[in-house]
């Protein structure tokens, strides 16, 4: 009966750490093939495309790609497809673009659509991505309009801005800050009044407060406190405030005053995007 050949250990590294060795088993000869090839494929992967870092850009390879240039053409194509609704866009009465049959409607419209993105991308920091606004960044849901919520009326805010300097047509109002001119108790009699328009923080109207307003806010806000939307003049009896309705919170937008901004987008986004944002905001719900 043969004898099973008796199981020798490899021959080690010559490495000994506490005793213990380490055996030379060299790696499977596939394995190594595979290996050498991938090292041959990198190396002609970096000679043929752009791969090594320089000071101002990389190395160009040898088959001239660019993934920026595949992106502007990619980007070119779709430009090229829409053109004929960009254009069908920028002809058409504003009001007429949402019930267009070719751009128009709502989830599969290419205008509804066209301003959500820019929405999303331009507007949503300030106004939220729910466009239900902020402290100091008007709601865009609700029915109350500092400047008109018509869809002319917001083409138009978003095209030449509120207080943008820059832009000669900007939206443009200036509230003074009476604490520079009105005294300490004369601004408490003023939150008082202003208070007592809204109903809000069980504020009672007085005829010191009454005169004060006269005299001093309904130049702008009306003399009833509704507000004037051809200099930007807010509502003072509803229950919606851009900066808040608390007694400190009045007493500070009187002292000094809001001076808020929102920039101009003629000329940073299209013709086309402008009027795209316009219809998407003005079908938000509270458009006019």
């Amino acid at each position: 009966m043969a004898k099973t050949p008796e199981k020798k250990d490899p021959e080690t590294t010559g490495h000994s750490w506490n005793g213990i060795e380490e055996f030379n088993n060299p790696l499977p000869r596939w394995w190594l093939i595979t290996l050498y090839l991938t090292i041959i494929w990198a190396i002609g992967y970096m000679i043929a495309y752009p791969a090594i870092p320089l000071i101002n850009g990389a190395t160009p390879g040898l088959l001239g790609y660019s993934s920026r240039e595949e992106v502007a053409a990619d980007i070119e194509a779709v430009n090229t497809q829409n053109a004929p609704l960009i254009e069908r866009i920028n002809e058409l009465e504003l009001a007429a673009i949402a019930g267009d049959e070719l751009v128009g409607g709502e989830a599969d419209g290419f205008a509804y659509n066209g301003g959500k993105a820019v929405f999303a991308t331009f507007c949503s920091q300030c106004h939220g991505a729910g466009a239900n606004g902020a402290v100091g960044y008007p709601s865009l849901i609700d029915d109350d309009w500092l400047w008109g919520g018509s869809m002319e009326d917001i083409y138009t805010t978003i095209n030449h801005g509120i207080r943008h300097e820059a832009d000669l047509d900007t939206r443009l109002s200036d509230m003074p800050a009476f604490g520079e001119f009105l005294t300490d108790e004369e601004i408490a009699g003023l939150v008082q009044y202003v208070g007592a328009l809204s109903e809000i923080n069980g504020a009672e109207k007085t005829e010191e407060g009454e005169i004060l307003f006269l005299d001093n806010c309904a130049a702008c806000h009306a003399d009833d406190g509704t507000g004037d939307r051809f200099v930007g003049a807010p509502n003072l009896t509803d229950a919606i405030w851009l900066y808040g309705s608390d007694p400190a919170t009045l007493e500070e937008t009187i002292t000094f005053a809001r001076f808020g901004e929102m920039p101009a987008w003629a000329g940073r986004l299209s013709e086309a995007q402008v009027r795209q944002a316009a219809v998407y905001i003005h079908s938000l719900g509270g458009g006019e």
